[in-house]
């Protein structure tokens, strides 16, 4: 699709966490598809790495910054406001925790609380934010989940129950707002730097690269089914041999 730079006729997303791993997966496969991008992460480096492989084919504006933090959250929202319109927002920047995983009973309070605010809280306070140019564009919330929301894991106890919290926030949003759709998306084990942080010593090299999940990614917003939650395997292509 023809893309002139600043109209208001292309789709514009916002994803969180996006220099590596799945964020980063996603926001090339929205730019193969000329979606203009709105990019966050921490690392300012990587970002700006990954904003530059982005560049050649779609607007693409990087935002270096911690989704906790309130002023970061604000330029994020100003950086929509200058494009005039959100389509998509995707939550997926996440903390692990402390890598070895810690059992609950023996659990760094302040880790737990930082997986909180990474994880529950910063979700929720940018899609507050975003809600009117959201419900403007009919757009699509896209939390990203976990089977640890789901599965009781050893070890897995904050992340796991914070993704379980985010599910049902994402849940009670889509019930709040009906023009929007809301979803919590869970992509399955992947080869990340987290879930190596997971797993640390171990060989992870199993796991599916994060682009082989983008075209479910891709079929859900597609096929647009009602808000809830659903694994990425749902959504997979058909594969013709």
């Amino acid at each position: 699709m023809g893309m002139t730079p600043h109209s208001l006729t292309r789709p514009v997303a916002l994803i969180t966490g996006a220099s590596a791993g799945l964020g980063l997966a996603l926001a090339h496969g929205l730019a193969d598809r000329g979606w203009a991008l709105i990019i966050d992460a921490r690392s300012a480096d990587a970002l700006k790495d990954a904003a530059d492989a982005l560049a050649d084919r779609t607007d693409v504006v990087p935002l270096a910054g911690d989704v906790t933090d309130p002023e970061h959250r604000a330029d994020l929202v100003e950086a929509v406001g200058e494009l005039g319109r959100l389509d998509l927002l995707v939550n997926n920047a996440s903390y692990l925790g402390p890598s070895p995983l810690q059992p609950l009973a023996a659990a760094d309070l302040d880790e737990l609380r930082r997986v909180y605010e990474v994880d529950v809280i910063a979700p929720i306070a940018l899609t507050q934010a975003l809600i009117p140019e959201l419900t403007a564009a009919a757009g699509t919330v896209v939390n990203i989940s976990s089977d640890a929301a789901v599965e009781a894991y050893e070890g897995w106890g904050g992340y796991g129950s914070a993704k379980a919290a985010l599910d049902h926030a994402s849940r009670v949003l889509a019930a709040e707002h009906l023009d929007i759709v809301v979803y919590a998306v869970d992509p399955g084990d992947l080869r990340t730097a987290m879930h190596q942080a997971a797993f640390p010593g171990e060989d992870i090299s199993d796991r599916p690269e994060p682009a082989s999940v983008v075209p479910a990614f891709l079929q859900l917003l597609d096929a647009r089914p009602a808000s809830g939650r659903y694994r990425a395997a749902e959504f997979a292509p058909a594969v013709t041999s």
